[in-house]
């Protein structure tokens, strides 16, 4: 398990960079891949497709574009933490498969991804990605909370 990559979702908040600093601690140097999945389109830019001269493809091409600056920028805080990081992009809807599909592709030994600590009812509104990519990974899955005071 030590030989194979390990999936790192990181969204630039610091949950996601705690949860790199975490996997370093208990998992060790290893190859990862630094992934941040977006959407192809956000509700706002759906309002805009309407309009003929503007193709959906735009945003697509721009939502990409952000995450791949935003899994670079896991790709660097993995490999100071020492892990042999590989920044990856890609678009997915729900979030959830984007991350199950990487870890698929690449045969991840584990999943490590940040949580908000969301509880209760906050969690039935706002949604849960950690624990969607928990039910759907068919493997292990490393879910850091927030430490104490922050969320």
């Amino acid at each position: 398990m030590n030989n194979e990559p390990i999936v790192i979702c990181y969204d630039g908040s610091p949950g996601a960079a705690r949860a790199i600093e975490v996997a370093a601690l208990l998992l060790g140097p290893r190859r990862s891949v630094v992934v941040d999945v977006a959407s192809p389109i956000t509700a706002a830019e759906s309002v805009a497709t309407v309009s003929p001269v503007v193709p959906a493809a735009a945003f697509e091409q721009a939502n990409l574009a952000e995450a791949s600056r935003v899994a670079a920028q896991g790709a660097e805080l993995a490999r100071a933490a020492g892990f042999e990081a590989e920044a990856r992009a890609t678009l997915g809807t729900p979030t959830w498969k984007g991350v199950v599909d990487v870890a698929d592709e690449i045969g991840a030994a584990v999943i490590v991804i940040g949580s908000r600590g969301l509880n209760g009812l906050e969690e039935s509104l706002k949604g849960s990605l950690s624990h969607a990519v928990a039910e759907h990974a068919g493997r292990p899955v490393l879910i850091v909370p927030p430490s104490h005071g922050e969320q």
